[in-house]
């Protein structure tokens, strides 16, 4: 069986970044995946469940509310092993393309205040899972150490 094309990325070697992780093409349209890789696997402690689907509720809020980019999301969600998340958009995208769009995303998940949207019992099959205030210190550790500052190395995947 051919290995997929994430498991083929060195993670002893990843750092947190903004990763193309794949481009496929359905019928005329490239889909761009994204690997937002927020901690260095294997290295650093993974994020907990709670923090991670209170980043999918607002991130993917976010996302699909932003007018420029609305369109084009396709899918946001975590990555199983919890070290970060995908981002599927509809076009031929490079990384360097959604810096800013993820800046934004990160500073409203930091400074989001009150209920969190889609976190009621009738909305979401898991709704009391849930971690505001760690989900906005990871926003921001995020931004400092990864966004504010990214570099070509954090954008193209190490060999």
């Amino acid at each position: 069986m051919e290995k997929i094309a994430s498991f083929q990325v060195n993670h002893l070697v990843l750092e947190p970044g903004v990763y193309v992780s794949r481009k496929d093409t359905f019928n005329d349209t490239v889909l761009t995946t994204f690997d937002i890789r927020m901690t260095a696997p294997n290295r650093e402690p993974v994020m907990n469940t709670a923090e991670v689907h209170t980043f999918e509720h607002l991130g993917a809020t976010y996302l699909r509310n932003e007018p420029e980019w609305k369109d084009s999301v396709v899918y946001f969600g975590p990555m199983g092993c919890r070290t970060g998340f995908y981002l599927i958009l509809a076009g031929d995208r490079k990384s360097e393309d959604i810096i800013p769009l993820l800046t934004a995303m990160f500073e409203f998940i930091r400074d989001f205040e009150g209920e969190i949207p889609g976190a009621k019992a009738e909305e979401c099959g898991n709704w009391l899972d849930q971690n505001l205030p760690i989900a906005k210190i990871l926003a921001q550790r995020y931004l400092n150490n990864t966004l504010y500052h990214i570099d070509a190395a954090h954008m193209q995947y190490q060999p």
